[in-house]
């Protein structure tokens, strides 16, 4: 590590992701901000990708500070953990591997800290104009008031904001009172995020702070990811009485909902007429977001792929960890990096 005491220390979790920390760190050159004050500190989690001898190899033009810890696959969170504990910079800002930063990012961040005295921040996730129309739908399906509430750093929200690590950071001293993050599969930043608010932190989304979240995905993989979060989300009430708001009870109800409706076409067609109001409904809102009829359409996959996905893994949860009393368990165990 350096020897001077730095400002932020940027923790990078990686594992297979040699192409898009590519992206990252050639989206990172163009920050503005001072270099003296940084550093980008990646943990590998065992990757057999070729980005050890990326890294190694890897000159910055513009004389970024970059650090790298190399540790046994263990997930995320034990990356993040891992360099958190190898750092003494007096923040400690959380990204991933698939994100790109655009060059006031750290200049937002630096402000608000200095006008609000954080003690722990997040900021939005975005689409990058490169991205596929794929990835687009699917960022539209992950940050829109008609899919998620507006929870993820929406101006418009059903519920609180909780800092992802996906875009976060916290002061040291934050670190020092409550640790790292939990050993929970799913779900472990919104649990930090919970400690952060039990512990009277001063916190707050910063949404000039965003970040383009790339996402490698396909729709399996994010069907997989989003019905852990629903499970996530019981295992999260397991852990804190008071972190199950009504909003999260919503995929559940669509999806409940959805099969009421398709069982009522056998009766009535008609039945069919509150699933077609909601497609037309998300293409219009995300074909105008976007200025693109086809990711309008590919919304309404990925929004019912969203709502779907979450409502079975939580009606899922629900029976198991609740009606059942089994203990935490994830659905799909090989998918750490979303």
């Amino acid at each position: 590590m350096t020897d001077s005491v730095l400002k932020y220390s940027i923790i990078v979790p990686v594992y297979n992701r040699l192409e898009e920390v590519k992206e990252l760190l050639e989206s990172a050159e163009k920050l503005d901000f001072d270099r003296s004050e940084f550093e980008f500190l990646f943990v590998d989690d065992g990757s057999n990708d070729g980005f050890s001898e990326f890294i190694s190899a890897y000159h910055s033009e513009t004389d970024l500070q970059i650090q790298v810890i190399f540790q046994q696959n263990q997930g995320p969170a034990n990356a993040r953990n891992n360099g958190m504990a190898s750092t003494t910079a007096n923040y400690m800002l959380f990204i991933d591997s698939d994100c790109m930063l655009p060059p006031q990012w750290l200049n937002e961040i630096d402000n608000g800290i200095a006008v609000y005295d954080l003690d722990a921040f997040g900021g939005p996730d975005t689409f990058h104009p490169s991205f596929s129309p794929l990835l687009k739908a699917i960022n539209y399906s992950m940050t829109s008031f008609f899919t998620t509430g507006g929870i993820r750093g929406g101006k418009k929200k059903l519920d609180k904001f909780y800092p992802r690590s996906f875009n976060m950071g916290i002061r040291r001293e934050v670190y020092e009172k409550l640790g790292g993050f939990s050993n929970m599969r799913f779900g472990e930043d919104i649990d930090f995020s919970i400690r952060l608010y039990k512990a009277g932190y001063n916190i707050q989304l910063l949404t000039s702070a965003w970040v383009y979240h790339k996402r490698r995905t396909d729709w399996k993989k994010f069907y997989r990811q989003i019905y852990n979060s629903g499970i996530a989300r019981i295992n999260l009430y397991k852990k804190h009485s008071g972190s199950l708001k009504p909003v999260h009870f919503m995929p559940a109800m669509f999806t409940i909902g959805v099969v009421v409706c398709l069982i009522g076409t056998f009766f009535c067609l008609w039945s069919f007429t509150p699933l077609i109001v909601y497609a037309l409904l998300i293409f219009v809102d995300s074909a105008v977001k976007n200025g693109n009829l086809k990711v309008g359409f590919l919304s309404i996959i990925s929004s019912y792929i969203q709502l779907l996905a979450y409502g079975l893994g939580f009606l899922s949860a629900v029976w198991n960890r609740l009606i059942l009393k089994k203990g935490e368990f994830t659905a799909f165990e090989k998918t750490f990096y979303k």
